[in-house]
């Protein structure tokens, strides 16, 4: 989950939502920009936070807060395992981009485990195979997942409130083209990107997010409990282009 912390307690923002606003995101970027097999590519972008369950298992912090993702260092294989080979009933784009961004986000841990790296390994072979049997270079292959992480990372931004104040400039990350691209909040409240890589100049995204008045927590059951009931607001973040 997503916790933002604030005067009265918890905004928190589930992981699936996250991803189905990278998604809008996706859907929004310019048409003749769009990496090929783009209803593939945005359906991996939607889906690939499908394993966070968080009303299942550990969701507390040892001090009783809500376990912000950022905060679970627990590298958990087996749901690892269960990601990888889910995606591929989608197809094995989708397949091959949930693969690329498992690589990305568990490379830094090779060496932590036999099994992981074992595992490591076969995502980086299924990537290999999965490009030949498509018949897509690791070009096109690597274009189509920096879409995928550049429309992830920004969505990362907006969730967790990471724009920063003052009119000043954060960078969201190289898109498919190899640019850099920054995000700003304007003095009117909007979100500005640079390069504009949209097809509107101007639109409008949204996410719901859950609201708890309670700052600790006896146990993971009570937070599950309180986030079933916990009233809900819609986020809505309009971008323009300057």
């Amino acid at each position: 989950m997503i916790a933002n912390q604030h005067e009265k307690g918890w905004e928190i923002i589930y992981h699936r939502a996250h991803a189905l606003l990278a998604a809008e995101i996706a859907g929004h970027w310019h048409s003749k920009d769009r990496p090929q097999r783009i209803i593939e590519t945005v359906a991996a972008i939607s889906h690939h936070d499908d394993l966070e369950r968080e009303w299942e298992g550990k969701n507390l912090t040892p001090a009783g807060t809500p376990l912000d993702f950022t905060l679970d260092k627990e590298t958990n294989l087996e749901k690892l395992k269960e990601q990888t080979v889910n995606s591929r009933y989608r197809g094995r784009w989708v397949a091959m981009l949930i693969s690329m961004h498992t690589s990305f986000l568990n490379e830094g841990k090779r060496g932590e485990s036999p099994e992981l790296d074992s595992f490591l390994d076969e995502q980086l072979a299924n990537q290999v195979k999965w490009r030949k049997e498509l018949n897509c270079s690791k070009e096109e292959a690597g274009k189509a997942y920096a879409f995928f992480q550049w429309c992830d990372r920004f969505s990362l931004i907006l969730c967790n409130r990471e724009l920063p104040a003052g009119q000043r400039a954060l960078e969201i990350s190289t898109g498919p083209d190899g640019k850099r691209y920054d995000v700003m909040e304007t003095s009117e409240g909007d979100v500005c990107v640079k390069p504009w890589p949209f097809e509107q100049e101007k639109f409008t995204v949204a996410i719901e997010a859950c609201y708890l008045d309670q700052v600790q927590f006896t146990d993971s059951a009570e937070l599950t409990a309180a986030l079933q009931n916990a009233p809900i607001k819609l986020l809505e973040w309009t971008l323009v282009k300057q």
